[in-house]
Order: structure tokens, then sequence, then C-alpha cells
């Protein structure tokens, strides 16, 4: 059987032996054709995996914006035709809070071969190393980015916490992080818990977890531009 590897990549610059298995990467470096979210992050990825196989010879196909259904019969026809075929996010795993979900789902339904690889997931690495919830929580992707509706959200999302003890992941653009933190010790009950995980496997990798009252006492963290999951857990 032919499959369609979902292959994990870096979240930022740390070698690969550090974060991938060498079976993931070993796999990943026999592919010629690649379905991916990004065709320039992609290349980037396979030039630090060491594909062995000149850039410009290895198929690579981005994922276009729409995604229609005709779309994803396309790029799925080298998968058909006989060839093991990657997909690949921008970062990080593919099919988790990625379009690249669409594409495996169609595999399933044509009744074709899909193995996940294993690789670092930023949104699992938050969770685990949060201390928070790990047997009931939700990721809800972005959070508005104005006022009020943004303020609204994190109520709605602190008393969904309370009431299901459901620990929220949630993410922003990474310039508006310092916005979003402003606005969560703002909004927040002081008891909270909040995680602030970022630059996850890199050097300068943050993990904190503290009550939102301890959050408005101490010295903001400098999250400008640093790739950063958030985590709540209403403590009511």
């Amino acid at each position: 059987m032919n499959w369609l590897y979902l292959l994990p990549t870096q979240l930022g610059d740390t070698a690969w032996p550090t974060i991938l298995p060498a079976g993931t990467q070993e796999i990943a470096c026999r592919l010629q054709h690649f379905i991916v979210e990004n065709a320039k992050t992609a290349r980037a990825a396979l030039k630090w995996l060491g594909h062995p196989t000149p850039l410009r010879e290895i198929l690579i196909e981005q994922l276009p914006e729409p995604l229609t259904p005709a779309d994803i019969d396309r790029l799925l026809i080298p998968l058909q035709a006989g060839h093991d075929v990657g997909l690949m996010s921008e970062a990080g795993c593919p099919g988790v809070a990625d379009p690249g979900a669409l594409i495996v789902r169609r595999a399933h339904e044509l009744g074709l071969g899909v193995r996940p690889l294993v690789g670092p997931s930023a949104l699992l690495l938050a969770l685990m190393a949060s201390g928070l919830d790990g047997q009931r929580f939700a990721f809800h992707g972005y959070l508005p980015a104005r006022e009020p509706e943004r303020g609204k959200r994190i109520v709605e999302l602190e008393k969904e916490s309370r009431h299901k003890r459901q620990t929220q992941l949630f993410i922003e653009t990474p310039y508006r992080n310092t916005v979003l933190l402003d606005a969560l010790l703002a909004t927040c009950h002081p008891e909270t818990l909040l995680c602030l995980a970022s630059d996850l496997t890199l050097s300068s990798e943050m993990v904190t977890t503290r009550r939102v009252g301890a959050w408005r006492q101490a010295p903001r963290p400098d999250l400008d531009r640093r790739p950063t999951v958030f985590l709540l857990l209403s403590a009511g």
C-alpha cells in the first residue's frame, strides 16, 4: 500500500535530531511528492532534514486558498497513482489546527492509507508542560483581535472552563501576544490559572504557569514576535 504520510516539521531552527525520531527523518528523505501549507517553508524544512534530492526535482504542491473539493482530489492524484506522499504543515503537526485535515479526510473517504509520523506539536507540548488539566481540554484557535469582542470571548472561555473543568488553549499572531496577555490579565478572575508557553523546542523556550493574580504582580514576560500558546483553567 502507498501512504499519505503526515510529516511533522520544526517549530524553529533546532537541529532535527533533537525533536524528530530518525525514522521520521528517513521517511521524509525518501519521499518525492509533497502536499504543503506553504511551499517556501516546506523547502526550508526539507533542507533542514537533509533531503538528498535537489529541491527543484521534488514535486511540492501548495494548498490553494480557498481549498475546493476539486483541488483536494487533484492533490491526491500522485497517491492514487502509486506514489507515497508527504503532507506538511507550516510548522508542527499537519492536520492539527491546519487546513491539511481536509486532505486527510478525503484520503480516508477514498480508502487511501494514512500514516501519522512522530514529531513536535506545540499544543500538546504546551499542555504537557502547563500542569493544567490534560484530561479535558479544547483548542480554540485565534481569539477576536479587537475589543470588546476579545474580552467577551475570554469571559466565555473562562466560564466554560469553570463549568466543564476544561483547559482552554488558544494562540495569537505573535506581534499581538502582549495585547492578548493584557486582555487576559484585565478580564480573568485572579484565581484562574494561566500558562504561557513560548518558543517551544527552541533554546529560548519559556513555559510558566501562574494564577492570574500572581501574573498581575509579576514583571510581564517579553512575548513580542515569539510563537506562544496560551492555556487557561478556571479554578472556580
